[in-house]
């Protein structure tokens, strides 16, 4: 696969968490030129120095995906920078994790506006930019707990559920237009904040996966790397599951 992104321009929002990441480096490593959106000035810098040591070269935008504004000028200086975006991967995300009946207002806006509502906010003003050139890959990041729903999570469960039903609207809507949209569904992934978790808790839901493990980053790039191809383009409007048969549907 390697090459088969050459002098695409391809922006991951939330690129510095771990699966950003490894999505960030994959793309990169198939010849895209990388963009990356981040908030904490001390991820960004991390991010710049693993990229760099890693051999891939990774532009970073400050950007609060929640704000449209703020997706309005980003999208606006990368096509200003380096051009217009060929494949947009919604990626940021956030947990405010608590029951329901202790759930304040603000967690569950601080999770609808950074999972679901950013989806809008920085696709919304790239899409156009696709549609003019008829060409074009949006690729949503969801959850297996979106798909299944989650103890804790129904501002997060919410808001991956949401992402999905984006996807198929906005697939049907472009899809005469050469551009694809498609939604990745993740399972349990080892990701910084999946080994935070205390191990016995862990062992717990390694448990319920057939596969018997949690996934790497890098399965989930490899196959957002795939739907960024041109291979993939009979595939729209589709929710990719990769979850280790932990959520079959």
């Amino acid at each position: 696969m390697s090459g088969a992104l050459d002098g695409k321009i391809a922006l991951i929002t939330g690129g510095t968490g771990g699966i950003g990441k490894a999505i960030c480096k994959r793309l990169s490593n198939m010849g895209a030129r990388v963009v990356s959106t981040y908030l904490g000035e001390n991820k960004a810098r991390d991010m710049k120095t693993e990229m760099k040591a890693q051999g891939c070269d990774v532009a970073i935008y400050r950007c609060d995906v929640s704000d449209f504004g703020q997706c309005q000028a980003l999208a606006a200086s990368i096509e200003n920078d380096l051009g217009p975006v060929d494949i947009l991967v919604n990626n940021a995300g956030i947990t405010r994790d608590t029951a329901m009946k202790k759930m304040q207002a603000e967690q569950w806006q601080q999770v609808i506006n950074t999972n679901l509502n950013s989806v809008f906010n920085v696709t919304r003003p790239i899409i156009e930019s696709m549609l003019e050139r008829q060409t074009g890959r949006v690729i949503n990041i969801s959850s297996i707990n979106g798909q299944k729903g989650q103890f804790g999570q129904t501002n997060y469960s919410a808001a991956k559920a949401g992402i999905h039903g984006f996807t198929m609207a906005l697939a049907q809507e472009v899809a005469r237009k050469g551009i694809t949209v498609n939604t990745v569904s993740p399972g349990y992934i080892a990701t910084e904040m999946v080994m935070a978790v205390p191990e016995d808790i862990r062992n717990q839901v390694i448990a319920q996966i057939p596969v018997g493990r949690l996934g790497k980053p890098e399965e989930i790039a490899a196959l957002v790397g795939f739907l960024a191809t041109d291979d993939a383009a009979f595939i729209t409007g589709a929710n990719l599951a990769a979850n280790g048969g932990q959520h079959m549907h």
